[in-house]
């Protein structure tokens, strides 16, 4: 990987970690086509560039790290705990699961359930308008709907949003939370896997990694920034359709041989 690849990764996971279409599916198409195979340097690249991602929910959310906001981050910690305990039981299952064509699947599936409840809920009045009024029992549920990231291609942004959307919250108090969910989560992975590739790290390999990591950091601030105020004027419609086109895609560069199943 040179640092103009490390660049075009950043920037792809800094626009799908927090939107609700994966990021999983949209670097392996990228990687496949640089030709980047999952070495054990690269798998630590990724690490890099979605802990940049945690620290850009940081950046952009720093008011909500205050003693006043301690309900909040207990709701935050119930959402989590779903996720971490059915994840960590069943992590040799969910690596087995892992292939691309369940990846494609899961975009169409994702899509199509996000269509489902955009026109269900057309008109409808939420009952929970801003992130700090999520109650403990909605965020438990969310908990539960974030176990399905679980599954390859399924989104956590999008498991999570979605189950947000069912219990009653706005849009943009769905995604806020989201973003605020996605701390414990993405910092157990990635310091599980900062921990086990730690060795990948080299000399040579810093300008890479520095490259990978601002880009994703400036692009995660941007987009999530955007994100909100895209869902103050529109729905998740245009997710969704996106969402089933991408995975439309993802099948026939399988069937055509252009991309392998399994992730190599």
């Amino acid at each position: 990987m040179d640092i103009f690849q490390a660049i075009i990764l950043g920037i792809i996971e800094g626009i799908t970690e927090f939107l609700p279409i994966s990021s999983t599916g949209h670097l392996i198409v990228a990687s496949e086509a640089m030709g980047l195979v999952q070495t054990k340097t690269n798998m630590a690249f990724e690490v890099i560039i979605q802990f940049a991602a945690i620290l850009a929910v940081i950046a952009n959310y720093k008011d909500k790290f205050h003693v006043r906001h301690s309900a909040l981050w207990i709701k935050v910690v119930i959402a989590f705990l779903p996720l971490a305990i059915i994840g960590f039981i069943f992590k040799d299952s969910i690596k087995a699961m892992f292939n691309v064509e369940t990846v494609a699947v899961m975009f169409i599936v994702g899509g199509v359930i996000f269509l489902i409840i955009e026109y269900f809920h057309k008109g409808k009045e939420p009952h929970t308008k801003d992130v700090e009024d999520v109650s403990y029992l909605q965020a438990a549920g969310i908990g539960i709907a974030q176990v399905f990231a679980l599954i390859p291609g399924t989104s956590r942004a999008g498991s999570t949003i979605i189950g947000a959307l069912l219990l009653g919250m706005s849009r943009k108090a769905s995604a806020e939370f989201s973003f605020l969910l996605a701390l414990p989560v993405m910092a157990t992975v990635s310091g599980y896997d900062l921990l086990k590739h730690y060795d990948e790290f080299s000399g040579a390999q810093f300008p890479m990694l520095m490259a990978g990591f601002i880009t994703s950091f400036l692009v995660a601030w941007v987009v999530m920034k955007l994100f909100i105020k895209f869902l103050e004027r529109f729905t998740f419609v245009a997710f969704g359709v996106y969402r089933i086109l991408f995975g439309v895609i993802l099948l026939y560069l399988i069937y055509n041989g252009t991309i392998s199943t399994v992730v190599h």
